[in-house]
């Protein structure tokens, strides 16, 4: 019995930690698509463009977005972002708590764009590239 729980439990932690992350941006914004060395730039501060949205360290989508589109660990994208504001040469992108909380400050910036689970995407949002 013991065995069985203990499969359950992992196989639910295993298909949590896959889930779908999309970068998004607001309904109005007038980007349409993204490539993802297009968004891998603009997080590593290789490129400038929209305002950034970050989601908080702990987020399972933070998580699987940098491994996917920025090929980084928590500790070495913060790193990164160190670096660039150390040298001057910009400012790391602006942190949310939530999936809403990142549409929210979407719907108020259409200049902006940022990343959720793909599960809470919704009319207030367009989505710009879908993370594999």
């Amino acid at each position: 019995m013991i065995n069985i729980v203990g499969l359950s439990l992992g196989l639910a932690v295993a298909a949590s930690a896959g889930a779908e992350v999309v970068v998004v941006a607001g309904a109005a914004s007038p980007v349409a698509k993204m490539t993802s060395d297009q968004v891998a730039d603009l997080y590593l501060g290789k490129s400038s463009g929209p305002a950034l949205i970050d989601q908080d360290k702990n987020s399972a989508a933070r998580t699987e977005f940098l491994e996917k589109v920025a090929s980084k660990k928590g500790a070495q994208y913060e790193a990164t972002w160190a670096k660039i504001e150390f040298s001057g040469k910009g400012m790391r992108p602006k942190v949310h708590a939530s999936d809403a909380a990142v549409k929210k400050a979407l719907a108020a910036d259409p200049n902006a764009i940022g990343y959720i689970d793909k599960d809470a995407v919704d009319g207030s949002v367009k989505v710009l590239l879908s993370v594999q």
